[in-house]
């Protein structure tokens, strides 16, 4: 039968269980309900993240912060698929669940200084005035009312962790270090300058 990889982020499971982690842990249980074999990958916040900044950078040179002092280890797209390709081709990950980040604990403010130097600019960090201005950052012709809680909800839980979760998973399953930060602002650089 064949193997699947599903990418969710249940991977906060907290009580009671945040809203988005909710919705990612539903789709989960539809995956071990199939009967497929499967392997779940729980990302956390991923680095193209960054990318929703472009607006206020090309516009005004800034990046709005909704998390303040919060970190979090952000992990490069690029590690999630190698541990899925590990997870697809090695015996031993069906049936199985993993929680990837990088393994730099962030703030926005120390990641905004970190892509200022890939790209060769000066960018402020503004803190954003409200929830709802955040939300627009992120959506700015709108988000479902449901969405909109839920991103709500989740800056907030990041705001408050002021240490940030982090795994191994990325050294354990490809046998290796996570990509830096700085190596994902270096890669991408380009995408940034107007």
């Amino acid at each position: 039968m064949r193997h699947i990889v599903h990418l969710s982020s249940a991977n906060v499971l907290g009580d009671p269980m945040p809203a988005m982690g909710r919705w990612h842990h539903d789709r989960e249980e539809l995956v071990r309900a199939s009967g497929i074999p499967a392997t779940i990958l729980r990302p956390g916040a991923f680095m193209t993240n960054a990318l929703d900044w472009l607006p206020t950078i090309r516009a005004d040179g800034f990046v709005l912060d909704p998390i303040g002092p919060g970190r979090y280890a952000p992990i490069d797209p690029a590690d999630i698929a190698d541990v899925a390709a590990v997870a697809l081709t090695e015996e031993g990950h069906q049936g199985k669940q993993y929680v990837l980040t990088g393994e730099e604990t962030l703030t926005v403010t120390e990641q905004t200084r970190t892509l200022a130097m890939a790209i060769g600019r000066h960018l402020d960090v503004r803190p954003v005035n409200s929830p709802e201005e955040a939300v627009r950052a992120r959506f700015p012709h709108g988000a479902p009312p449901a969405l909109a809680a839920a991103l709500i909800e989740g800056f907030a839980l990041m705001r408050a962790d002021t240490i940030g979760f982090r795994t191994d998973t990325v050294r354990r399953i490809p046998g290796r270090a996570p990509r830096t930060f700085t190596e994902w602002c270096t890669r991408n650089a380009h995408r940034f300058v107007s």
